[in-house]
Parts: C-alpha cells; structure tokens; sequence
C-alpha cells in the first residue's frame, strides 16, 4: 500500500500526508527523498534544495527506455546530464525503493513513478486561495501580496516539474485517484477521509 500526494503550495498537502502516515503507523517521505538523493549521489542537500522539483530543459533518453540499469548509471557518471534530471532519477530509484513498505510520498511525481502498482491510492491536495494564503503568510512570515507570489512561482514550478517528468497534467483530476479541498475537512479531517478511502478500496 502507497500513498502518494500531489499538492498546490500553500495546501497543506504535506501535514495531511504526515498525519496521515502517523495514523497508518507507516514510513512517510517528503523533504526526507532529498536527504537520501544528497547521499546516495554525493550532493549538499542544500544544493539539491535549489533543484527540487523543478524542471530541466533537457529529456531524459534514459526514461523513454524504462530500464532501472540505464537510471542507476545515468545520474552519477554523465557531466551533460542536468542536475535537475540527475536528482530526479536519484529520487526515482529512491522512490521505487520506498515502495517496497507501506508509505505516504509527497510530490516528486512519484505517482508517476509508481503507476505500474495496483496497492497505489493517487491523491491531489487543493485549498481556496484564500486558505493557502493565510498559511502561507503564518507559516513563512510574510505579508500577503509576497504570500499569493509564492503560491503563484511555486504553483508554477511544480506545474512544470510534473508536466515535464510525468505523463498527464499536474493537478488534473484525470490523474488521480482523489482531490481533496483541505478547506473543507482540515488537516486531520482529510485524512480521516484518506484513511476511509483506503479501506472501501480494501487497502486497509
């Protein structure tokens, strides 16, 4: 069983997956990717940090094979390789990793990465823009004309992480299993909804 949460900036998707993974007692990875991708490939995870979730100009050949040899080799041995593609395939082997136990994976395109499971439950997290205004202005000590240009920017370039990496379109219902309006339910509210959803899909 694989969680995996998609979310616009400033929607809380990331407490709604950690509450979720603390209520289901499993393994929860979000920041946590990049920390491992930093060590396994010999970056500062503040350099990486610059990079995460964000989108090269170039297409990875190496994808289009589908081959997890080719991936493995790709990140650490090519200089022409971008380093936004190099960390994309770090977090994609890092991922396919993770999968092995039951966890919750915020962002990262991991439902992407994960696609060919039938134990997945594909989430999108939205909030009234007002909603995520007001958290993005408590939880990043801005006021609110800088907070709706965060969510503007960081909106923007999660669009085109997953638009470039994955198949589909970024918060495109079509993509996913579930859309949650964290406005609606809370942090907690949602994912009690979760966790019910998980059990009329015989996942719990």
């Amino acid at each position: 069983m694989v969680i995996t949460i998609g979310r616009q900036f400033g929607s809380q998707g990331h407490d709604i997956g950690r509450a979720l993974a603390k209520k289901l007692g499993i393994d929860y990875y979000d920041k946590e990717l990049l920390e491992i991708a930093a060590k396994e490939g010999g970056f500062s995870s503040e350099v990486l940090e610059k990079y995460d979730e964000k989108a090269s100009n170039s297409l990875l050949y190496s994808l289009s094979l589908g081959a997890s040899a080719t991936l493995n080799s790709e990140y650490g041995k090519s200089p022409e390789t971008p380093l936004t593609d190099k960390l994309y395939l770090l977090e994609y082997n890092i991922i396919r990793r993770a999968a092995e136990k039951p966890c919750v994976i915020v962002g990262r395109c991991a439902d992407h990465v994960l696609a060919d499971r039938s134990d997945l439950l594909k989430v999108f997290v939205y909030a009234d823009k007002e909603a995520r205004i007001e958290h993005i202005m408590w939880k990043h000590g801005v006021d609110a004309e800088k907070a709706k240009a965060m969510m503007k920017k960081n909106d923007k370039s999660r669009a085109n992480y997953y638009n470039h990496y994955a198949a589909g379109k970024w918060g495109d219902p079509e993509n996913y299993h579930l859309c949650i309006n964290r406005s609606l339910l809370g942090v907690e509210g949602s994912a009690e909804l979760l966790i019910a959803c998980l059990r009329l899909r015989k996942m719990l």
